[in-house]
């Protein structure tokens, strides 16, 4: 994606089932867990960069001595400076205590077996240490500590903010972080609560009751009852100070979640090559946290799969699939090849076959493996109008089929960021000129004049980088025409269920559909649909439908991406531009177990995702910069 935008966050939790002297002898190391935790956070690094953070639990661990460690880091260098830290005490020890598994659970932090990791990346507010995850909730009942971290956004904190106030909390900040910490926190004490008086009249010590707690504890249970009003897109990781363990996944499977484990570990990630990478196992081993359902993980290693909450028709986000993930997953990098090859035959037609004249490149690195599957589409487009044209030419009598024959399709490295390029230039004009380089062009194989350049990108969200840096610099190649292709559809509407996506007035899409409006002479339904907006917030939002999809019903799809072409075309610009968006259809064809699309269907998984885009238009009516959720 050329516009830089922020996304997901990254979980990892790892659970040993053995002692840490099993991991000694086997792997040479007793903190070989710690160690496998570390790992999987480095493979997922694409997942985070604004911060990272670990926490770990000691089970059995006697009274008066630290049980639970936690690091954060919000350093440039986040994952490096955080691991740092960890093993700074370890670099004290001899060579017999590093050997000693004994020795480390008693004497040094983060050897528990009990370990999850985070990688954040922001998608609001500010970044210092204290967002970063995990998070926890201290007690001196170690049933009652509680560490939470997670990939999620909730479109109804104001809500479950409002129901912790009514229960006599006084939560110290307004955050779906902070939030959901306390709602679960809140029904963990009470079924700790609950377990006590159930067996105190037995005659138990409450240090007895303690281990009853540890045992009886209903994680399933607790997660349903805490859970009831989340409304959003979510993997939660939990860990509560006795031992217990659970990652649970939101009703619609919109955030992954994969899980592996065998008789030495339990472990859980964001994204599966991580495990398969960590645990050298292949693609079958890893398994899929079940939508609606939390892998839990009990004090004694036994792992159950539990429904904490009615699974509804499944949305796993398609933008997964696109951009975000890392492609060394199987699936994931089939499915960018398809996304490419469905692409293919609307790029053959919009240079009319003339392969001879077209030179094909991609941008950015990460639209690569969907670029390798247009080329592949173009190649079986260009074999059939091959046999066309052979075939008309002997219907006529006539020969020249050697030039019909050589023609190839010219894929080419053509533009490439320039790594170097820095715009913190205070001077706007002069930013601006800085911007224009961030990406630099391949020179003398673009024919001036003669040649159209066909560039693929992942999806084009504001449109900005395009406009102002990579059709003005490979506008110097001279080429006839430019046509931006996207293997993502239009990006029409709001995200709020992880992504940076909340404001509807950045979207050129948005801004296309409402230059045509204006054009038509139809601006007025702009204020006509602004008031059924306001109306539809004044409905619970179970009720509440997407208005703003009325103004898009106004146009073509190809009228859109005509305009979205003219918006990025810089001023000057002499070649033609166009652009070519996946269809919605196609998208589905290429990713058909990851079908959310809310991004350019405006059909959202969840009622909050309805408030949401009615309460993005009417801040952008009202000239409010305000998140919409």
């Amino acid at each position: 994606m050329s516009d830089v935008i922020h996304h997901e966050c990254g979980l990892a939790m790892v659970r040993l089932r053995k002692p840490l002297s099993y991991y000694q002898e086997k792997y040479g190391t007793p903190i070989h867990g710690l160690k496998c935790l570390q790992l999987l956070m480095r493979k997922m690094r694409n997942r985070g960069q604004d911060g990272a953070g670990i926490a770990t639990i000691k089970l059995d661990h006697p009274p008066g001595k630290k049980f639970i460690s936690r690091k954060r880091s919000n350093d440039k260098n986040y994952l490096d400076h955080l691991w740092k830290g960890v093993y700074r005490r370890f670099d004290e020890l001899t060579p017999e205590q590093l050997q000693d598994g004994d020795y480390l659970k008693k004497n040094l932090p983060y050897t528990g077996e009990l370990m999850m990791g985070h990688l954040r990346y922001g998608t609001h507010g500010s970044n210092d240490i204290e967002t970063c995850h995990p998070f926890l909730r201290q007690s001196n009942w170690k049933t009652r500590c509680l560490i939470v971290a997670g990939n999620f956004n909730l479109t109804n904190v104001d809500e479950l903010f409002q129901e912790l106030v009514e229960l006599g909390q006084f939560p110290k900040e307004k955050s779906d972080t902070v939030t959901v910490l306390e709602k679960i926190g809140h029904f963990l004490d009470d079924e700790v609560q609950r377990i006590h008086q159930w067996h105190k009249p037995d005659g138990y010590t409450n240090i007895q009751i303690n281990d009853i707690i540890a045992k009886e504890l209903d994680v399933q249970r607790l997660l349903k009852r805490a859970s009831k009003k989340f409304d959003g897109g979510y993997v939660m990781g939990g860990m509560i100070g006795h031992g217990d363990g659970f990652v649970m996944r939101d009703p619609a499977g919109i955030r992954p979640a994969f899980y592996f484990e065998n008789e030495e570990f339990v472990a859980v990630a964001s994204e599966r090559p991580a495990l398969q990478t960590t645990f050298n196992v292949p693609f079958e081993s890893i398994k899929e946290v079940t939508p609606g359902h939390a892998l839990i993980i009990k004090k004694d290693g036994k792992v159950t799969m539990e429904r904490f909450i009615k699974p509804i028709p499944r949305a796993a986000c398609s933008f997964e699939r696109i951009y975000f993930s890392r492609g060394t997953d199987r699936d994931i990098y089939l499915e960018r090849k398809d996304l490419g090859r469905l692409l293919a035959r609307q790029v053959a037609e919009a240079i009319d076959y003339d392969f001879n004249n077209t030179v094909f490149s991609y941008i950015p690195n990460t639209a690569e493996t969907a670029y390798m599957g247009m080329i592949e589409g173009l190649e079986q487009e260009l074999t059939d109008w091959k046999e066309k044209e052979i075939a008309k030419r002997q219907k006529k009598g006539k020969n020249g089929f050697n030039k019909i024959l050589n023609t190839k399709v010219r894929n080419e490295k053509i533009v490439v960021k320039d790594g170097k390029a820095r715009t913190f230039i205070a001077d706007t004009q002069s930013r601006g000129d800085m911007v224009s380089h961030v990406y630099d062009v391949t020179y003398g194989i673009v024919k001036d004049n003669v040649d159209t350049l066909v560039l693929l990108d992942d999806s084009i969200v504001r449109g900005t980088t395009m406009r102002d840096s990579i059709i003005k610099i490979v506008s110097r190649l001279k080429p006839k025409r430019i046509i931006i292709v996207s293997s993502a559809p239009q990006i029409r509407f709001p995200d709020c269920y992880g992504i940076d996506m909340s404001r509807m007035g950045e979207f050129v899409a948005f801004r296309a559909m409402e230059n045509l409006l204006k054009a038509k002479g139809k601006k007025k339904l702009m204020d006509k649909v602004y008031r059924k907006a306001l109306k539809e917030l004044e409905k619970p939002k179970e009720k509440m439908v997407n208005v703003v999809k009325e103004l898009y019903d106004q146009f073509d799809y190809a009228d859109v991406s005509a305009e979205i072409a003219r918006i990025m075309t810089p001023k000057g610009t002499i070649p033609q531009v166009d652009v070519i968006y996946q269809t919605i259809p196609d998208l589905h064809k290429a990713c058909p177990n990851n079908n959310g699309d809310w991004y350019f269907s405006g059909n959202y998984p969840t009622p909050g995702g309805f408030k949401v885009v009615n309460r993005a238009f009417v801040n952008y009516m009202e000239g409010s910069d305000a998140r919409a959720y």
